[in-house]
């Protein structure tokens, strides 16, 4: 199975007055392809920095990162824009869609972003919305739609770019308990027809959908372990 992320000797250090924070100390991680993995921690435990730097949104202060058989570790910010664009899916808690574009319009954007023609950009637009149940809501705007249906505009344009994997930041947060689980069975689904998933969460119940759960202390990853019976 091939590896999409190796991390090697991973430190990210922040220098706050006089004060030296070590969020990430030294981590070492792999994830394969088509792995479904939840990152857990309490505050302070350095998952969202770690999130951070896999997502191509920091670098690290020491140690290596590779994603997709790219070295990111010491990429300028336009090339980690870049990557970003190419390889990764993004689904964050507040959706994070713009207020005034349609569902379709909003999924389209990343791939205005790569270059793809207009044409192009609605069809696969399209496709990834019927992926997530909303075929019949491409032209509502999202104050048109639930908490559950923006979530799902947003898993659809994280999908669009086809991205190595989709990373996954506290996906259910701002959802209640019963539209949770459906977002949930939905990340299911979408790791079943072959992508990696990586969520973040600090809810045991939301890690427990996941086939395998590292957990992260003081900068560190305390566990990594399978999970013989996720949630169905």
């Amino acid at each position: 199975m091939q590896t999409i992320i190796e991390v090697k000797n991973l430190a990210r250090h922040f220098r706050v007055g006089s004060e030296l924070i070590k969020a990430i100390k030294q981590i070492d991680l792999s994830i394969q392809q088509n792995e479904f993995v939840a990152l857990m921690g309490q505050s302070g435990s350095g998952k969202s920095t770690l999130m951070n730097i896999l997502g191509c949104l920091d670098t690290p202060t020491d140690g290596t990162y590779t994603l997709n058989n790219h070295q990111v570790s010491e990429l300028r910010d336009n090339d980690l824009a870049e990557i970003r664009n190419k390889e990764i899916g993004f689904v964050f808690q507040t959706f994070n869609l713009l207020p005034r574009s349609t569902a379709l319009e909003n999924v389209m954007l990343p791939l205005v972003y790569a270059g793809i023609s207009k044409e192009e950009r609605e069809e696969r637009a399209l496709t990834a919305l019927d992926k997530v149940g909303l075929a019949d809501r491409v032209n509502h705007r999202p104050n048109e739609l639930s908490g559950g249906q923006r979530q799902r505009v947003a898993v659809a344009r994280a999908l669009v770019n086809n991205p190595s994997i989709i990373l996954a930041d506290e996906p259910t947060g701002n959802l209640d308990s019963a539209t949770s689980i459906e977002i949930m069975a939905l990340f299911q689904d979408i790791h079943k027809n072959g992508n990696t998933v990586i969520t973040v969460t600090h809810e045991e119940n939301i890690a427990q959908y996941a086939h395998r759960i590292v957990r992260l202390k003081d900068g560190e990853v305390e566990s990594d372990e399978r999970n013989q019976n996720p949630t169905l």
